[in-house]
């Protein structure tokens, strides 16, 4: 069995750490991003879809305003961004053309304000590095403990290492649930009114109960493994069609509750995921 035998307490303390480390960055990136919108307001529309990548975060930091940017020769502004980016970028001078065309949307801000801004910017992006270098750290340590742990769980398209320690850890050995519904249950997977795991009523709540970190690693999981799976991305997309209130969040707890019976599944008999077997046993 893939969590017999297997002490998870150390891989669940890793996980249990990098999930504050990585809730701590969420409000940290959005407290940054309510500073930024004040000084660069069409950011969002600019060339970084991660705004906190480190190319991201050094353009935030050495441009005090917008103005500075625009006025930056574009031959410096791509040499910035070429060097900032480490050459990973295929056109830096598309990406320099499209900061300066942001910022030149962008509103200016009094310059009493903008100092304010560049200030608590500053602070905050030393936070955000600070955690995100804790945060690889981490998982650095977390795939090399997951390494000498047998497991087939990362067979699951959408499955990488980190979801598949989170739920190991918190799992433990699956022997101590009688069956995929006791485990549900313990992940806060479970729904009120004794309805089934295949029925949810429209207005029907899932229980307030269950260990939180477990139900994160699920919900996490089960929102990557719609995007990469065939079969469960059929199943959130019917789900998500039906007519309910909140039918998205409605329908990722339900593949969310879906994915727990193919874990279940998995960790009972060390298996790899095969999609159709695994359909035809537990529909």
């Amino acid at each position: 069995m893939p969590s017999r035998g297997a002490n998870p307490s150390a891989l669940q303390r890793l996980c249990r750490t990098r999930f504050h480390v990585i809730q701590t960055l969420t409000r940290e990136t959005n407290f940054l991003l309510t500073n930024l919108f004040l000084k660069f307001s069409s950011y969002s529309v600019g060339p970084f879809g991660k705004k906190t990548s480190a190319t991201s975060l050094a353009v935030m930091e050495h441009f005090a305003s917008v103005e500075t940017l625009i006025d930056m020769p574009v031959e410096d502004l791509v040499a910035f961004v070429a060097r900032c980016g480490k050459n990973r970028f295929e056109n830096p001078q598309e990406v320099a053309q499209a900061l300066q065309k942001a910022a030149r949307s962008s509103y200016r801000l009094p310059q009493a304000m903008a100092d304010a801004v560049n200030l608590a910017m500053a602070s905050n992006i030393r936070v955000i590095r600070s955690l995100q270098e804790q945060a690889k750290s981490l998982q650095k340590a977390i795939e090399e403990h997951l390494a000498t742990i047998p497991q087939t769980l990362t067979s699951v398209p959408g499955i990488g290492p980190l979801f598949a320690a989170g739920l190991i850890s918190e799992i433990g050995d699956i022997q101590r649930f009688p069956n995929q519904k006791a485990l549900a249950k313990y992940a806060g997977l479970a729904w009120t009114e004794s309805q089934s795991g295949d029925f949810k009523g429209v207005e029907s709540r899932l229980i307030k109960s269950g260990n939180r970190y477990l139900k994160y690693y699920f919900t996490e999981a089960a929102k990557s493994v719609q995007v990469h799976d065939t079969v469960f991305a059929q199943y959130f997309s019917l789900k998500a069609a039906e007519p309910a209130k909140y039918a998205e969040k409605r329908a990722l707890a339900l593949t969310a509750r879906k994915l727990v019976r193919l874990v279940d599944y998995l960790l009972r008999t060390n298996r790899l995921y095969e999609p159709r077997e695994v359909i035809r046993q537990h529909r």
